[in-house]
């Protein structure tokens, strides 16, 4: 008798999900994984999954680089939030360059705030808020003026009601934190940036300015600019660039971007190149000129039109690509991983109750 031969149990071979048509294909240079995996299928190896021997072997499109679109999508249907204090004597021109800075009126000046120009007699904080969009992003921009700072015969501790307003916003921010039915978005008044206007003076730092860098510059990320620069000339602004680098140095005055918060050497280079160019030599203004045939940002005196966006005349586009295209991101996580978890820690620490 002859025994049956039962053939062995043939198994449908998984199916390869395909990748969707929106994301883009590999490269044809890129590598493939080891041969007689995936029947030929393109294969991409994902660094810390699976083995431990240098990562799992994927047969097909998961989707794990959607995430990035995900967030994108997330943010701009959120919005975002971001703060800009302006310090400063009146006269420095200080809400013309937020205004330019920022393509819009939104120093507190040009949002009828004020009636008369009165220097008041001691120093106020004037914080004013516009939603500006641009390519289907919206921020919430608030702009905190400080009027009557450094405008007093005494000056004496004028920084007082500014680091103040600081701690306020985290205080505020901390109360929302702890509450046990938070708001799913805390409202974010905390500020990022603190934008300090040097006087053109081509000498040295004022004690005023030496005593409030050094005070704020533990609670708040501080960017010194030098205002109205055109009144130098190129070997003076150098100059006094270099002085007052070297005087912050001297003080052990720290200005952001710091060098202990470069994540890596690809940071660091990067910064150590922003630190560098600091303080910026600004020129802010908010009328256009005929240059050329062209439109363009300036100041107009005797000898020509001084162009606001022009590199050979100001450095007013390094610290607006520093400011809004580069670090922006950095200095709201800044504020709050360093500056606000300092208060945060001393207050629980001082008073474990909030």
């Amino acid at each position: 008798m002859s025994e049956s031969i039962i053939p062995p149990e043939v198994r449908p071979k998984p199916a390869v999900p395909a990748k969707p048509p929106h994301v883009a294909a590999p490269s044809p240079t890129a590598p493939h994984g080891p041969s007689g995996l995936g029947g030929g299928v393109g294969v991409d190896r994902v660094p810390g999954l699976g083995h431990s021997g240098g990562g799992s072997t994927l047969l097909g499109y998961i989707g794990i680089d959607t995430i990035i679109e995900q967030m994108r999508k997330k943010t701009m249907k959120a919005g975002f939030d971001f703060n800009i204090m302006i310090v400063g004597h009146s006269g420095l021109g200080k809400s013309t360059l937020v205004n330019t800075l920022f393509k819009s009126q939104v120093s507190r000046w040009s949002s009828g705030w004020g009636g008369e120009h009165k220097i008041p007699k001691t120093v106020e904080i004037k914080a004013v808020s516009h939603v500006i969009e641009e390519g289907g992003v919206k921020m919430k921009l608030t702009v905190i003026d400080t009027p009557g700072f450094g405008d007093q015969i005494n000056n004496e501790n004028c920084w007082d009601p500014i680091s103040k307003y600081i701690n306020e916003q985290y205080e505020k921010f901390l109360k929302e934190e702890v509450n046990i039915a938070r708001k799913k978005r805390i409202p974010d008044t905390r500020v990022h940036c603190c934008l300090y206007f040097i006087s053109p003076t081509g000498h040295s730092l004022r004690q005023l300015d030496i005593e409030f860098m050094k005070h704020l510059s533990r609670v708040v990320n501080i960017i010194p600019v030098i205002a109205k620069s055109d009144t130098m000339t190129p070997d003076e602004k150098n100059e006094f660039k270099h002085r007052v680098r070297k005087e912050l140095e001297t003080y052990g005055i720290e200005y952001y971007p710091q060098n202990e918060f470069d994540d890596d050497m690809e940071d660091k280079n990067e910064n150590d190149k922003i630190r560098e160019a600091m303080p910026f030599a600004v020129v802010g203004s908010d009328k256009e000129y005929q240059v050329n045939g062209k439109r363009v940002l300036g100041r107009k005196t005797a000898w020509g039109v001084v162009e606001v966006e022009n590199p050979n005349h100001c450095e007013f586009a390094l610290l607006r690509d520093f400011l809004i295209r580069s670090h922006l991101q950095d200095l709201k996580e800044v504020t709050h991983n360093i500056h606000y978890e300092t208060y945060r820690a001393r207050r629980l620490n001082d008073n474990g109750d909030v």
